[in-house]
């Protein structure tokens, strides 16, 4: 059984990414940096259905860090958490098994691009829900925004 400072933690720890969201400047780009490198060896190699299922265990996990983490630092969405940056880049790269290098920087700068412009509805999603779910949501409308793009510009290219 694990004790609470233990279990604060491991909140942490998951919420910031191993740490990554520690990163100055711009802790939400180091995240997603982060998640960008670990996807072609952690996330793409699985099938679609392995890859959904990480993205829903990503999403149980950090709606659980987020939320600790955000009763442990006594402040709403705190900017080292960064596990929401990572489902929502995830979640951009998910539908395209065969990214290149390319492709890769490209999920990357669109990602960061609607989670920082944060376009209609993603800011509403932000305050629509309450606690780590919130922190979590906005970051996958951000990674659908991307994830679209990224197909459009496939598709055209």
């Amino acid at each position: 059984m694990m004790n609470d400072q233990n279990k604060d933690r491991l909140a942490v720890f998951v919420a910031t990414f191993g740490y990554s969201g520690y990163l100055k400047p711009a802790p939400g780009t180091w995240g997603s940096l982060a998640a960008m490198l670990l996807a072609p060896v952690l996330f793409m190699p699985l099938n679609l259905p392995g890859r959904i299922a990480v993205l829903l265990l990503v999403l149980a996990a950090g709606t659980w860090a987020a939320g600790e983490s955000e009763r442990i630092m006594g402040r709403k969405d705190p900017g080292c958490v960064v596990i929401d940056e990572v489902l929502g880049l995830w979640a951009a790269y998910a539908l395209f098994p065969e990214l290149s290098a390319i492709g890769y920087l490209l999920g990357f700068g669109l990602f960061r691009l609607f989670d920082i412009t944060k376009p209609w509805p993603v800011r509403q999603m932000e305050t629509a829900f309450k606690g780590g779910l919130g922190v979590m949501v906005d970051d996958v409308a951000a990674g659908a925004y991307a994830a679209i793009s990224l197909g459009i510009i496939r598709w055209v290219f």
